[in-house]
């Protein structure tokens, strides 16, 4: 009678840590689904969507010969009325609507716009944030690579090598460049205080394809990654190029992705 009580106080205990797992589960899920359908901002040049207290998403469109029209991330962080931008919208109709939104929706300042790399879903709307006077900040090796594009602006972009921060109120906001992987240059936001992260598309989404591989560097892919995973293990959000953001399950999914040792 003993040891069927034991076994029953055994199986009951691991039967109830399961039920916690899928219920942290279920509202993590319910948590980003909520995000997905509550946008704040929608035209069918742009939608904003707010993911925590600081941290907002947009989304514009890319139309491409491969991928068809692809939805493409950037990310806002807000503080004290003032406000950090990664990557541009795909065109500078919903470049403006994004700065109008930022400026007099959110009532802040924007003191910077940060492409995370020379591709046009994070430059393509880079003039109109010129016209408004608002200074881009870029890694040395963007500014290389757009200049061997033959790509353009009316303005000067300010150049930093691999790491770059900046205050919003009384918070800093960071870009960090880890190494090569869906380009040469691409780096990655970060802000503490919301413990969120922008990979661009250096981060897939789960289930995600391999997708533009043109400017890519597969072989270092997965490490470079890693090292990002190991310099945040705090972080909560993780805003990928394209896609559903998540947390660090984005990571693990993308060094996967791009593992080279792995079997077949």
């Amino acid at each position: 009678m003993t040891k069927q009580l034991f076994l029953f106080i055994k199986i009951l205990f691991i039967t109830l840590i399961q039920i916690s797992a899928i219920q942290q589960s279920i509202a993590a899920d319910i948590l980003r689904a909520n995000a997905d359908s509550l946008a704040l901002y929608q035209t069918q040049n742009l939608i904003i969507q707010k993911i925590s207290n600081h941290t907002y998403t947009h989304i514009s469109f890319l139309k491409t010969i491969d991928f068809g029209n692809v939805a493409c991330n950037g990310m806002i962080v807000v503080n004290q009325n003032e406000a950090i931008i990664f990557d541009t919208p795909s065109d500078n109709k919903g470049a403006e609507e994004l700065i109008n939104y930022v400026t007099k929706t959110l009532k802040c300042k924007i003191k910077a716009i940060i492409p995370t790399h020379f591709h046009n879903d994070c430059v393509g709307g880079l003039e109109k944030f010129n016209e408004y006077k608002i200074p881009a900040y870029a890694s040395a090796k963007t500014i290389e690579l757009l200049n061997q594009h033959g790509l353009k602006f009316s303005k000067p972009i300010n150049s930093f090598d691999k790491e770059f921060s900046i205050k919003i109120g009384h918070k800093k906001v960071y870009a960090a460049y880890f190494g090569e992987g869906h380009t040469r240059d691409n780096i990655i936001g970060y802000f503490p205080e919301d413990n969120a992260i922008f990979g661009g598309c250096l981060i897939k989404e789960s289930g995600a394809s391999k997708g533009f591989l043109g400017d890519a560097n597969i072989n270092t892919w997965s490490e470079t990654v890693r090292k990002i995973k190991q310099t945040y293990p705090e972080a909560k959000i993780v805003i990928p190029g394209h896609g559903k953001w998540g947390g660090t399950e984005l990571f693990d999914y993308t060094i996967k992705l791009f593992d080279l040792t792995k079997t077949p």
